[in-house]
């Protein structure tokens, strides 16, 4: 079962990368969270055909992802989702919930700022990564948060797509004061040695990687922060390039 796939092993360790928390264990599996709404999970190469469940079988074939528990192919998300049911005494899910429909106030309001995935913003993204799944999910996301942190939501819709964008090296800054800020990025000088925000992100280390285990991992650039180090002889250089000396 996945659960025992995932178990957490005294050997691996949880390490801050950007925005995300990142653990890699000794069984090929990494783990990577956003410490709001949204996980990776990525295997390596080993485990290609080998997995099965509500995450697909990592075969590399989207088309084949709703394979049920008894080895079906379904086309309904509804009998696929039920299938995998970890216990018998949970009742069927019969009705799927829209979440603009539930809670209609909220659908204006998702659509207006979601709408930032098709706009201007993501132009260079858009002829490599799709943006309209993105942001029918982002609406749907958006319209399911209602209280305490309900921009949350709608800010991690539009990470999971400019993420894609990353993948498909295409690099989006959307991020603003107004829009899910990351305020280090607008209140600390570009140049100056401290914390700033990189949107494409940089390299993922693990614990395992800093202790030089080999690792099997390919991990796309993480969102997130980072260090300017001053003592960094390349950094030296980059300040007295922009500075003009």
């Amino acid at each position: 079962k996945f659960q025992r796939l995932v178990q957490y092993h005294h050997r691996e360790c949880p390490l801050t990368v950007g925005l995300y928390l990142v653990i890699e264990a000794s069984n090929g599996v990494m783990l990577i969270w956003d410490k709001k709404t949204t996980v990776f999970i990525k295997l390596t190469p080993d485990y290609k055909g080998k997995v099965c469940g509500l995450c697909g079988n990592f075969d590399d074939k989207s088309n084949n992802d709703f394979t049920t528990r008894s080895g079906l192919q379904e086309t309904n998300a509804l009998k696929f989702g039920n299938s995998w049911k970890q216990s018998s005494m949970c009742p069927d899910i019969t009705q799927e919930i829209k979440p603009c429909d539930v809670k209609p106030h909220r659908k204006s309001w998702a659509e207006k700022e979601c709408s930032i995935i098709r706009s201007e913003v993501f132009k260079i993204c858009h002829s490599k990564v799709d943006p309209i799944p993105f942001y029918e999910a982002c609406v749907h996301d958006a319209c399911s948060c209602d209280s305490g942190g309900d921009c949350e939501c709608f800010c991690s819709a539009v990470a999971a797509y400019a993420q894609e964008c990353t993948k498909a090296q295409a690099c989006v800054f959307w991020r603003t004061p107004d829009i899910c800020p990351i305020f280090c990025d607008y209140y600390n000088p570009r140049n100056e040695c401290d914390w700033h925000y990189e949107p494409c992100g940089s390299n993922v280390t693990t614990c395992r990687m800093i202790n030089n285990v080999s690792t099997n991992f390919s991990v796309p650039y993480l969102e997130g922060n980072k260090f300017l180090d001053c003592n960094d002889p390349r950094m030296q250089m980059t300040l007295q390039i922009t500075s003009g000396l």
